[in-house]
Order: structure tokens, then C-alpha cells, then sequence
């Protein structure tokens, strides 16, 4: 197939990419490469996929609309998978316009450029985020998510959003994964195992907030894009069940669904903490803070429906996970 992706130059982008290049697909990949953290990591993936024949790079920002609509105009894919994003809760609160920027009015674009270019489905990236203040575990996709936290959960709830109403009017097969927490190899400096592991090797304290009482459905990046690709080949469809009398948010009757993708198994953020520093061989000096605003205590993924229709659970085990990461992080960084 012809697949369009967006944000090659990131950590879930890149290694998907990478696996669609292997089974043979072609990709053509955006990415602007800003600057919200470290160019050079993300310089390093891009390499990584450009060294590929069937990879096309296109940098440009998708918020600009006469760039997108020429991009679908010239390429024309058959698959279309948004990754691309001003990702971060935290960041989210200091500067919101680039949330609407690029999560809002690119999603408008990635969905214009599906409606008249006749993609056969779109994928995108939303979050376990979404379900901000609900506190019923395991997380379901048939849960109400209207309690957002962040900025940047209320944009990728409004991309469902988005989503549903472009599958109700135009017919476009639509598949929106909310992620639960990625990490592995080649991940965002911003997240906790890159910071925990950079400053636990410069002798430095860890920031550990809600005073470590965090749980998280950790999920490896392996596992995240075994995921995509799965429902990536398996097409959104209309749900024969489907009842305005009882309406069901995860799926509807225009070619719309919803998926968590999480492993379904919360790990405490001082049992990451513990397996992180026997991965070391160093112990952490923890800086213990308050719940930071806009950040939720607990995640946790119920998978059933990820299971029931695509055949798919994610399993790797956050020892495994954590040490695959370490060991890339000190080749990467010559440690």
C-alpha cells in the first residue's frame, strides 16, 4: 500500500514507519521538525527510515493547508495514519495556541485532504488522556470522556470528534488509538523513563510527583505499533448495532471506531522507578512533589475491543521493556 504518515520524525512515527517500509509498503512521510524538544534525536530516526527506497519525506507543518492539499493532490495514499501532534499535558498550560495549531487545524487538513482524495482509511493518534476525571477502571472506550484535564486531552477528544462527523458525512472509514503512556527505544526526552534514566547517570534527583502514588498502563513501542498496523488493515465499519436510543461512543453507524492501546496492566511509578534502577545498576535519589496540574494519578487500558476485533493484546513486560530502552539509550548516547 501507499501510506501517508505524519510525524516520521517522532518516536511512534519513526518506528512504525520502519515497519511498514520492511513489509514492503510505501510511505510518505510529514514532518516539520520543530523544536519542542532535541532536533538532532529527532534527525537521528528520520535517518534512520530515510535510508529506505520506498520512503518519501515531505517537511513541511500540516497546518498549512495549501501544503496538505498538494501533498494529497501529488501523492495520493490509499492509508493515511496522523501521528503528528504537540504532544505533552504539562506543556499544554503554557502554551495552548500550539495544541490548536497543529492538533486542531492540522487534524482539519489530514481530514480534508482524506475526503477529497478518496483515502480508504484514516488512522489517528488520540489518547488515553481523553478520559481525564473518570475514575471507572479499567478505562473503556464505550465510557463518556466529556471530563478532559489538559488542553491537550480536549484536542485529542475533539479529534474524535472531528473523525466521527467527516466518517458520518463523507463516508471515510475513520480509526482513532488511544495510546496509554508509549516508551522504548528512541523515545521523547520529555517523558519520565528518558528524564528518570539521563538524570539517575548525571547523579542528579528525579522529579517524582503525586509523591510517587502514580499508576500508569506502561506500554511498549513495539507493542503500540504492532497495534497500528492491525487496525490499520482492518478497515472501520459501520456498526449493525448501533442505536441512537442508546448511543454507544466507541462506534457508530457511519465506518467509525475507537481503540485502546495499552497493556492492560498498570505498573506503580516506583516499581518503574525500581526496575529502572536495577537496569542501571544505580540507585535514584527521588525529589518527591505534588500532583501537577493538568496530569491524572491512575491509567488503565481495558483492551476487549482491540482483542475482539483485530485479534491484538499488547504483553511486554515493563523488565523487558525498561531494559531495551536502556540498553539503546547508552549506545545512543555512547554512555
Amino acid at each position: 500500500m501507499k501510506v501517508l504518515i505524519t510525524g516520521t520524525a517522532g518516536f511512534i512515527g519513526s518506528t512504525l514507519a520502519i515497519r511498514l517500509l520492511e513489509r514492503g509498503d510505501e510511505v510518505i512521510g510529514i514532518d516539520n521538525l520543530n523544536d519542542y524538544y532535541d532536533v538532532s534525536l529527532k534527525e537521528a530516526r528520520l535517518e534512520r527510515v530515510k535510508s529506505y527506497d520506498k520512503f518519501t519525506e515531505v517537511r513541511e507543518d500540516m497546518e498549512n493547508a495549501e501544503v496538505m492539499k498538494e501533498v494529497f493532490r501529488k501523492h495520493q495514499p490509499q492509508r493515511v495514519i496522523n501521528l503528528a501532534a504537540q504532544a505533552g499535558v504539562r506543556y499544554s498550560l503554557e502554551n495552548p495556541r500550539a495544541y490548536i495549531d497543529t492538533n486542531i487545524v492540522g487534524f482539519l487538513n489530514i481530514l480534508e485532504g482524506s475526503r477529497h482524495n478518496g483515502v480508504e482509511h484514516l488512522l489517528y493518534a488520540s489518547s488515553s488522556s481523553v478520559y481525564g476525571a473518570n475514575t471507572n477502571y479499567p478505562f473503556s472506550v464505550h465510557n463518556n470522556v466529556d471530563h478532559p484535564v489538559s488542553l491537550y486531552a480536549a484536542t485529542k477528544k475533539s479529534n474524535e470528534l472531528m473523525a466521527h462527523t467527516y466518517s458520518h458525512l463523507f463516508n471515510i472509514p475513520t480509526t482513532g488509538l488511544r495510546f496509554f503512556t508509549v516508551y522504548g527505544p528512541w523515545g521523547r526526552p520529555d517523558m519520565a523513563l528518558f528524564m528518570f534514566t539521563k538524570n539517575i547517570l548525571a547523579g542528579k534527583p528525579i522529579d517524582v510527583f503525586n509523591y510517587g502514588d502514580h499508576k500508569r498502563d506502561f506500554t511498549f513501542i513495539d507493542d503500540i505499533v504492532e497495534g497500528v498496523i492491525r487496525t490499520l488493515d482492518n478497515v472501520a465499519t459501520p456498526s449493525a448495532d448501533w442505536t441512537g436510543d442508546n448511543p454507544d461512543s466507541a462506534t457508530s453507524k457511519a465506518p467509525y471506531r475507537l481503540y485502546n492501546i495499552g497493556n492492560n496492566n498498570p505498573c506503580t511509578l516506583l516499581r518503574y522507578i525500581e526496575v529502572l534502577e536495577e537496569c542501571l545498576g544505580m540507585k535514584a535519589e527521588m525529589n518527591m512533589l505534588p500532583l501537577q496540574a493538568g496530569d491524572v494519578p491512575y491509567t488503565y487500558a481495558d483492551t476487549s475491543d482491540l482483542m475482539d476485533d483485530v485479534g491484538y493484546k499488547p504483553d511486554t513486560a515493563v523488565e523487558d521493556g525498561i531494559a531495551k530502552f536502556v540498553e539503546w539509550y547508552k549506545d545512543f548516547y555512547k554512555v
